[in-house]
């Protein structure tokens, strides 16, 4: 099932990554660049050996390939001089006949395997990118498992899933792609290379001249559109800025009639992007007709050279010249696609360094505890010993916070922003290990217990609705798949949702939709709650979630999180300091230490922190 939990960063924030192998990039467009291009190559390579054996076989099929394309027009050269000796009489008509019958044959054959070959190179390249991608995604979904929460704290959402998609593409699709081009590339150019000079050296030569204008044209267009896609990408991002801006906060463009200016920064924003996008492209694209101007320059010289050549004592037959000229015409292409390849690399290099980041962070301390505990042993005794815990070095959070909670009390925790509220229960439930001290839970200390034993003890209901994708029962039943209908059914009523369910066309077997927006706030709420009551934890963690639903919903919910904090030990983190009137204990924190403590009474007979803030809600309520 999917998280649908509204995500704290959005995706849509993230950097987008530029185009990759398959993208059609073209030469002058600047690639993303690695920092350590050599020492990602290398372990990516090692990342990768264990399909050496299919990689060394599409190694050699693109070459068996690239080699057949390139003989294969060789023979139709034969074929054309065997018709003009025909007509000059050199030999017969059977002879000629004969051997053109042959080499058609040759000719058909030879593009027959070809085709084979290549049927071959590309099922092998795509199953190993399909099973590289496979495995890249398994080591990436296993280590974020075993990443500490604070990585997923200091990282936006965005990020991370960007690794999991576009960078995962980029590199598997480069691996079959790049490779092959880059082998076709290089073998083309040299089966051609040693065609022209086995039907000329002279024209080669010529041919070759022009090989310099070809490097010098393309560097220099290179360079003057580069620095235009990098300004074209500037504005691309400045104008998905801009439209995520404006239609997130739509209703208050709306409010202060801002539209037309709203509009005006947009066509402003546009239109550069616009010039800009003009000036990349149009310098690119000169790349292609510039290359094929030269080519034809080359092209009419061979054609000179080769008609004086056609007079001489050893004259070359129409069929030299012709399959030559082809032959020049073709030696371009690869020359273009290796450069295209070295720079798709460079993106699919620093693709894999973001990989390998995420693959490198440094995992939640391995658990060495071999306690065995039984579960149903738990009473709820919760314990704080000098505890010392910041998130920074250089920022202290909590200093020397000492707490003991006895089985079935309820703690309320209240205090400004920033106060340590959260971290309090983040440490409780081992999603940050604590610098100094300790946490004891039944008189054993939380770090003995593994992980997931002690988290079992745990049931959270927090503010944020943590609904999957999926039925209401298996939502429901999230915790204890297990569970009967029975005991599903009965959690629900316990959480007065059961006679909404009832209503719905599917009832229990209701499918929610993304963010499961085909249901209230409320109704969420509820069923978060059914959810914690059916787990039945020895402690729970409670963020009230009563602040966006109605007085109706409100009152439900407070009688089922009253219902299910019965005989448990409950943490609350209270933001309505009315609803926690009745809790054995308040905790006031601020700058992360325990500033007052008692209950509802007490505290404001001292009139002091608490007192303040309940008052000043109060006083809100009631203006």
């Amino acid at each position: 099932m999917t998280n649908n939990k509204e995500q704290k960063n959005n995706p849509s924030k993230s950097p987008k990554r530029s185009g990759g192998p398959g993208h059609g990039m073209a030469l002058g467009r600047p690639a993303e660049k690695a920092k350590d291009f050599k020492g990602t190559t290398k372990r990516l390579i090692k990342y990768i050996d264990q399909y050496s054996f299919q990689m060394l076989l599409v190694v050699v099929v693109a070459i068996i390939t690239t080699l057949l394309a390139v003989i294969a027009p060789n023979f139709s050269r034969y074929i054309l001089n065997n018709l003009q000796e025909m007509i000059l009489g050199t030999i017969t008509k059977d002879e000629g006949v004969a051997q053109i019958t042959t080499y058609i044959y040759l000719i058909i054959g030879l593009y027959f395997l070809n085709f084979v070959m290549s049927l071959i190179m590309h099922l092998v390249g795509n199953k190993i990118s399909v099973f590289i991608g496979k495995k890249m995604r398994n080591d990436l979904r296993d280590k974020l498992e075993k990443l500490p929460i604070k990585y997923f704290d200091s990282k936006q959402t965005g990020n991370i899933l960007s690794v999991f998609s576009n960078d995962v593409d980029i590199v598997t699709n480069s691996i079959q792609q790049s490779l092959i081009n880059i082998i076709s590339s290089f073998f083309s150019i040299v089966g051609i290379l040693v065609m022209m000079f086995i039907i000329s050296w002279r024209l080669t030569v010529i041919a070759l001249l022009i090989l310099p204008l070809f490097i010098l044209a393309t560097s220099t267009i290179a360079k003057k559109s580069q620095s235009k896609f990098i300004r074209q990408q500037k504005q691309l991002g400045n104008l998905n800025g801009h439209v995520e801006e404006i239609f997130s906060a739509n209703k208050i463009v709306k409010l202060f009639g801002k539209e037309e200016d709203s509009f005006e920064d947009f066509q402003r924003i546009n239109m550069s992007l616009a010039k800009d996008m003009r000036d990349a492209q149009f310098l690119s694209g000169l790349i292609r007709p510039i290359m094929e101007f030269i080519s034809n320059i080359g092209y009419v010289a061979v054609v000179i050279v080769g008609g004086i050549l056609a007079g001489a004592t050893n004259p070359l037959l129409v069929g030299d010249i012709t399959v030559f000229i082809t032959y020049q015409k073709n030696f371009v292409n690869p020359i273009l696609n290796i450069a295209n390849v070295i720079n798709q690399l460079q993106s699919t290099i620093a693709g894999a360094e973001r990989i390998f980041e995420v693959l490198d962070e440094k995992e939640e301390n391995q658990e060495v505890t071999k306690l065995e505990v039984d579960q149903n042993s738990f009473s709820g005794h919760v314990e704080f010993k000098d505890i010392d815990f910041s998130y920074n070095v250089d920022q202290e959070l909590i200093k020397s916070l000492n707490l003991e909670v006895y089985p079935g009390k309820q703690i309320a925790i209240v205090g400004p922003t920033g106060a340590g509220k959260t971290t309090l229960v983040n440490l409780l439930m081992r999603f940050y290990e604590v610098d100094n001290g300790g946490i004891y839970v039944d008189g054993i200390k939380s770090t003995d217990y593994p992980r997931a034993v002690l988290r079992k003890q745990f049931g959270m209901v927090l503010q944020d609705t943590w609904l999957f994708s999926g039925t209401i029962r298996d939502n429901v039943a999230f915790g204890k798949p297990e569970a009967t209908d029975e005991q599903i059914i009965d959690a629900c009523k316990q959480a007065h949702v059961h006679h909404y369910i009832e209503t719905l066309p599917k009832g229990y077997y209701t499918n929610l939709k993304e963010d499961a927006d085909n249901i209230s706030k409320g109704q969420k709420q509820l069923l978060t709650i059914a959810r914690a009551i059916l787990f039945n934890p020895k402690i729970l963690i409670l963020d009230e979630a009563t602040s966006s639903v109605d007085t109706r919903t409100e009152s439900y919910i407070q009688n089922a999180m009253t219902f299910m904090m019965e005989g448990k030990t409950s943490f609350v983190i209270a933001h309505r300091l009315s609803t926690i009137k009745n809790a054995s204990l308040i905790l006031v924190m601020n700058h992360g230490k325990i500033v007052e403590q008692g209950n509802h009474k007490e505290l404001l007979a001292k009139n002091g922190v608490y007192a303040e803030l309940y008052n000043s809600q109060f006083l809100n309520q009631a203006t």
